[in-house]
């Protein structure tokens, strides 16, 4: 049986590159008749001497660069394109859904109730500013817009850090607060947090932070840890590999971009912080979210704040634009898809865990939720090696 030879040419320097080869493997064990060969690379490098110098069937690569578009080109060979830094190069392309992403670090902290928003972000980079698009609309759609600082985006190891910390630090002075900021990636991210901590601005009373990319490392040295949103660049990564396949032995290249949802957010102390000005309303949603899981009812939050039934519904459309009702079912659905993803745990176990004594009662609030079933859901999103949770107690990273 022929073995095709791929060629992989995507940055092995930050997580995301590695999601995208883990994707990779994934179909490649699977299906099991290529020859890969991989260079470990940092994103915008020139293509390596020995990738010129070897005929392939097929190419997955980030084609930051146009050398590295020229040589896929003079070699006619079968090309899928993962770069979302600029226009397409002519080759099918696959990415993340950047607006998507924007918009599902919008709802975090809507969901914060958070009046006052920001983002910081990168100029020039197609990726940053879609983004910020969804960012914004999703934000517009609410009746709020967001402040926006860019500088130039110098790569992973950036030798402008001092002076973009500095640059980043007189706009954050600048903006009204409590405000919920998102940055259009993880290391942005901890500039922002950095650029507080020598403020002295409180995180996440005064500001909140999300992150995009999920880097455990770079969200666990951030102080304090910082949130962010989990693309499905293993997702990425897997498509683009079926669709070279089909491309080598035949298939038609699609007529647009495919775009790859993101998964969720994790959410850390960065933006584990409630932006209300209601004593009696931040008692209740912190009342709640420490024991949606634990199977309350509305009535039982009466008994924990001093307001009348008929006040707080009232309270919480006014703020919230949902009831408490809705706020426990929001909280419980969250912890579902966090169990879903991160563990092997049965459906059933799961609904226990988070309050909801029947099984096809969380099924069906689940997909009215996320569009597809837990099982599905998991098959989707769920991380490469899920770990055992006994716990029953609600819990962020």
């Amino acid at each position: 049986m022929h073995r095709y030879r791929v060629a992989l040419l995507v940055e092995t320097s930050q997580i995301y590159g590695r999601e995208l080869h883990e994707g990779i493997a994934d179909f490649f064990e699977a299906h099991g008749d290529w020859s890969l060969f991989m260079d470990q690379r940092e994103l915008g490098a020139e293509p390596p001497k020995w990738f010129t110098h070897r005929q392939w069937d097929g190419v997955i690569s980030r084609i930051t660069t146009p050398a590295l578009a020229r040589a896929i080109r003079k070699m006619k060979v079968a090309a899928v394109d993962l770069t979302d830094r600029a226009k397409s190069q002519g080759f099918p392309r696959i990415q993340s859904d950047h607006r998507a992403i924007g918009a599902m670090a919008a709802d975090h902290l809507l969901d914060r109730s958070f009046r006052s928003f920001a983002f910081c972000g990168y100029s020039g980079e197609a990726w940053s500013d879609g983004r910020l698009s969804g960012f914004r609309e999703r934000l517009q759609s609410r009746g709020f817009d967001c402040e926006v600082f860019e500088s130039a985006w110098s790569g992973s190891v950036a030798p402008s850090w001092d002076a973009d910390e500095q640059s980043i630090g007189k706009w954050l002075k600048g903006l009204s607060r409590p405000v919920g900021l998102m940055a259009c990636n993880d290391l942005r991210g901890q500039q922002v947090l950095e650029s507080c901590r020598r403020l002295n601005v409180e995180v996440p009373r005064e500001i909140a932070v999300i992150g995009v990319d999920n880097d455990r490392l770079i969200c666990r040295l951030s102080d304090p840890p910082l949130s962010s949103v989990v693309p499905n660049a293993r997702h990425v990564g897997y498509q683009a590999a079926a669709l070279l396949d089909s491309l080598m032995k035949g298939g038609k290249a699609p007529a647009a971009d495919q775009l790859i949802a993101p998964v969720r957010v994790v959410t850390r102390r960065s933006s584990d912080t409630l932006a209300v000005d209601d004593q009696d309303l931040e008692a209740t949603l912190k009342f709640i979210q420490d024991h949606a899981c634990r199977g309350i009812t509305v009535a039982d939050v009466l008994k924990s704040v001093p307001v009348s039934r008929s006040f707080l519904e009232r309270r919480f459309r006014e703020i919230l634009g949902r009831t408490p009702h809705a706020q426990i079912r929001h909280v419980q659905l969250e912890r579902a898809i966090e169990l879903v993803t991160e563990t092997e745990l049965p459906l059933k176990q799961i609904s226990l865990m988070c309050g909801i004594s029947h099984v096809e009662y969380l099924s069906y609030l689940f997909k009215n939720h996320t569009g597809v079933a837990p099982g599905e859901y998991r098959r989707r999103h769920g991380e490469p090696t899920r770990r055992k949770v006994h716990s029953v107690s609600s819990s962020s990273e």
